[in-house]
């Protein structure tokens, strides 16, 4: 993590870019680094986490570690660096939630590219690393979707340039739970909000 962040190229700048950065995320998130060697144990334990005490749901276990380690493959390809799941419930509910960390080197394009696929783009200042991007987008699947999903999705994503380089650092939350989705893009904010340099 702290070389995906220092190795986004420097600029002239005087100051060094930071080494890696900080994020303060809800109790009942879990985190599995985004590193083929190091997402195995990671994902192992948190499907032990959700279905603890289902020892009938053996098949269901396996689909969802396909599912999540299908999930860190197409992350770290894409400069994925860590994701954290929500594991979290309201009574019988789970949060269904997810946040996805990403360095892009040449974070330029990205920036461009999220202000051109959304209709929702407001330019934020967060606390302690200053001003971002954070573009809102909620996808209704189609009825013939492949993957069989037929929950409306809300992704937020804040895009926020690393001091000193040409690299942006992308925090994308999603959540496919419809009827929280206004109370979770509150708590993706806090979260975004929590963003600092180390």
């Amino acid at each position: 993590m702290t070389d995906a962040v220092a190795d986004g190229g420097r600029t002239d700048g005087e100051n060094a870019p930071p080494s890696d950065y900080g994020l303060v995320v809800p109790d009942g998130w879990f985190r599995i680094p985004l590193e083929p060697d190091g997402w195995k144990a990671p994902i192992r334990a948190l499907a032990d986490r959700v279905f603890e005490g289902q020892d009938d749901a053996v098949l269901l276990k396996r689909e969802f570690v396909k599912a999540v380690r299908a999930r860190a493959e197409e992350g770290y390809e894409n400069g994925g660096v860590e994701l954290y799941i929500s594991t979290t419930s309201i009574g019988p509910v789970p949060l269904s939630s997810s946040l996805l960390v990403t360095v892009a080197p040449d974070g330029e394009g990205i920036r461009l590219a999220a202000r051109g696929r959304s209709q929702e783009i407001t330019d934020v200042v967060l606390p302690f690393v200053g001003p971002a991007t954070m573009r809102c987008t909620r996808t209704v699947p189609d009825t013939d979707d492949s993957t069989g999903n037929q929950l409306p999705v809300t992704v937020v994503d804040y895009a926020v340039k690393v001091p000193n380089t040409q690299a942006v650092l992308l925090l994308t939350f999603s959540t496919s739970l419809d009827m929280f989705a206004d109370a979770l893009v509150d708590l993706f904010e806090a979260v975004a909000k929590s963003l600092h340099w180390k």
